[in-house]
Parts: structure tokens; sequence; C-alpha cells
């Protein structure tokens, strides 16, 4: 009998483990054709970097602001507006759909200007959205939902890499125009200008508003010109991705030059901002998305999905900064100031490579704008900077110039020089 007992004992026990076994290989199934992730090529940068034990080492691949230094900047008008935000004992209360209309609103103003049609007619749809990459995300959802036309989005080629991925979730189909020319290290502007107008009417266009990433290769103001023109003989709809305004001159109003043009022009545009680099609040997830109407009635209809109840924080700080006369002026001198350090650390890799007695022509590395150039530098090249020379980025040439210090600019150029001759 106890044998027996032992006997049916082991069996339950087998079958409970048998059991526990099919669960578990129905749970992992269940998601075992899940696509894994493409790799972050930055994190890999960063760790790299991390990881090298050099004191000179120089990291060129993250995408944020930094100091002469090498170290994180938050704004003193940020700082200032958030003591205010704090001292205010505000409520915690969830925001309106759209967001907080004191940010929504002095956001509209700033990309389009005080005297925009759209904001004078009351013909402007705006919501705020978890920075740029929400307002590309709930954008590219709004048009494949309604728009009446084609829904293929077409992006410049290369772009920013996270434009593809968030156009495809969004169900758009996702096509490429020419826009870098990789023998002149510039725009591929008659490339650019005969893929618009092949492009079946009625097609959506990204557009990079200023300071294009990854290339910092932007169109002049006669270009765009041309560009909205071509748009609005083949019926094309403008989307434009403004992440950087008043980060690439240092004029608020210059950067947003582009997207006013369309509007003036006609055109009903989308636009996305962020406020991660003018404000530097990168972590506080702070954007809005845009929506030009025919008419103060269209607007009416015009319900633009967003993130339920966005988040208030930063958006407040973002709206201090904004319809605050006085910091608004410091906020705008803060950001030429970061603006103008890129520029001069532009300015001082190029003098630094010709006083080496380069022979290539470096003339692009002033000639673009933004956070980011285009080097003209090869793979192969990129890894030898990374390996023998300890300085990281991407292994296209993009950099980050502000990463590029007073500091460490004379070695970059050193080892620029060493790798291309």
């Amino acid at each position: 009998m106890l044998s027996t007992l032992r006997v049916a004992s082991r069996s339950a026990a087998a079958r409970e483990a048998n059991l526990r076994m099919v669960i578990g290989a129905r749970q992992a199934s269940a998601w075992s054709k899940v696509p894994q992730g493409p790799p972050d090529a930055i994190l890999g940068i960063t760790e790299a970097f991390k990881a090298d034990s050099f004191k000179e080492k120089i990291n060129l691949g993250v995408g944020a602001y930094r100091d002469d230094k090498g170290k994180p900047y938050v704004l003193p008008s940020v700082r200032a507006a958030e003591d205010k935000v704090v001292a205010s004992r505000s409520d915690k209360e969830y925001a309106g759909i759209t967001g907080i209309p004191a940010f929504t609103n002095a956001a509209a103003e700033l990309a389009y200007g005080s005297d925009s049609a759209a904001l004078k007619e009351d013909r402007l749809v705006i919501t705020q959205t978890i920075s740029g990459t929400g307002a590309l995300r709930i954008g590219g959802a709004f048009l494949q939902r309604f728009y009446p036309h084609a829904k293929k989005v077409y992006l410049p080629n290369p772009s920013w890499a996270n434009h593809g991925a968030v156009f495809k979730d969004s169900g758009l189909e996702v096509e490429k125009y020419r826009y870098y020319n990789k023998d002149t290290i510039g725009l591929d502007f008659e490339g650019l200008i005969e893929d618009i107008k092949t492009a079946p009417e009625g097609s959506i266009i990204l557009l990079h508003a200023c300071a294009h990433n990854p290339t910092g290769v932007d169109p002049t103001q006669e270009q765009w010109r041309k560009i909205s023109d071509v748009m609005k003989e083949k019926g094309h709809f403008a989307f434009f991705d403004m992440a950087y305004q008043g980060f690439a001159s240092g004029n608020a109003d210059t950067d947003a030059f582009a997207p006013r043009h369309f509007v003036k022009e006609g055109h009903n545009i989308a636009l996305c901002q962020s406020f991660a680099k003018n404000m530097g609040l990168y972590g506080e997830r702070v954007g809005a998305f845009s929506l030009v109407c025919e008419s103060t009635e269209e607007k009416k209809f015009s319900s633009v999905p967003s993130t339920p109840t966005p988040p208030i924080h930063g958006a407040r700080v973002a709206s201090t900064i904004m319809n605050d006369p006085v910091l608004n002026e410091q906020w705008l001198g803060e950001v030429k100031g970061m603006a103008d350090r890129i520029i001069e650390m532009r300015a001082l890799l190029r003098k630094n490579l010709e006083q080496l007695g380069s022979k290539h022509d470096w003339s692009h590395i002033t000639s673009q704008i933004g956070m980011f150039a285009y080097t003209g530098l090869k793979p192969e090249q990129m890894d030898v900077l990374a390996q023998e020379h300890s300085v990281y980025a991407t292994k296209d040439g993009r950099i980050s110039v502000a990463g590029i210090t007073t500091g460490n600019v004379q070695r970059l150029a050193e080892s620029i020089f060493k790798v291309t001759g």
C-alpha cells in the first residue's frame, strides 16, 4: 500500500512538472515570434566610451548639449522658472486632454510667429505631446486615420533614425527622397526637387525645419521657397519636424523660416515641436503637435488625438519661461549662447584641421548647422578613431559638435588628421 502511494505520489509530481513545462512553453511561445528590436547605436558608443580608461577620451555620440567642460547644462532660465513653479504650490491635477493652454498657446506663437495668419484667423489646432517623438507619433496616427490621399510619408535620405519606425508604427508606408550628397558633403537639391516632383500627388513629405539631423545640412531660404512652390504644384502635404528652433542659428525666428513661409504661401502644414534641445528639458519630455486648418469651421472638426492628460511639470516650466517677458528674454539669450558655442566649436575644429596641413576641404564643417555634423569620414575611419584615438561617434561619420570643447578640439583635430591624412 505504501509502495502504491509512493508511485501515485511520484506520478502526481511528474504530471505537475509536465503541466508546469506545458504552461511555461505556452507562456514562452506567446512572445517567441516578437522580433528583437534594433540595437541602440548611441548606447553602444556610450558603453564603449565608459569602458575606455584613457583620460583624454572624447564622446561625440550623445545628442545632448554639453558645456565647454563637457558637462550637462541646465539653463539658468529653466532653474528660475522651476523655482517659480515650485513656489506657486500648484496642485497636481490632470491637465486637459490637449495639455496646458498657457503652454500650447505660447508654443504656437513661438513656432508660427505672433503675426501668423493661422493664429490671427483662429485656424490652428494644437495639442501638448510627450516631446517631439510623441508629436510625430500623434501626427502620424492622425494622418493615417484622416488624411484623404496617399498613406505614404516621404523622409529625407538620411533622416533621424526614429522617423521611419515612428511612422511605420503609425500605419504609414515610408519612402525616401534624396537629400544628402556624399560627394559634396552637402545638400542634393536637384535630387530633392526631382523626387518631390515625381512623388504621387498629395504625398506626405517630412521636412526638417532647421538643423537637419543627422547631417546638419539645411536648405537656404531661397531653396525653401522653391521646395514650397514645387510642393504646392503637386498638392503635397508638408509635415515639419522642428526639434531645434533657436538652437541652430541662435535666432528662433530665423530657424522657423521654413514652416512660417509655407503657411504664408497657403500650405496647411503639420508641425512637431520639441523643447528638449532649446530649453534643455530632455527628460521632461515637453513638446507639441499642431495642424493648420483651412478655416475656423474646419478647425472645429479637426480633433487631434493626444496623450491622455499629458505631464504637467515640464510644460509648466516651459510655459513660465515663454510667458514671463523677463525670463523669455533671458532664455532667448541663453539659447543663442548655446548655438554660438556650437558654431565656435565648428570653426575651431576646421581651423585646427587646416593648420595641421590637411589636404581635405573642411568647409562643410562650418557650412553645416546645428548640433550634428557629417564629417564625411567612412565607417572604417570611424573605427580607427575609436580604437586608436579614443574618439567615439557613429560609424556614418556623424559627430555631435556639442561634445567638442576648447580643451579637446586640438586633440580631436589631430586624431582626424591622422585618420584622413
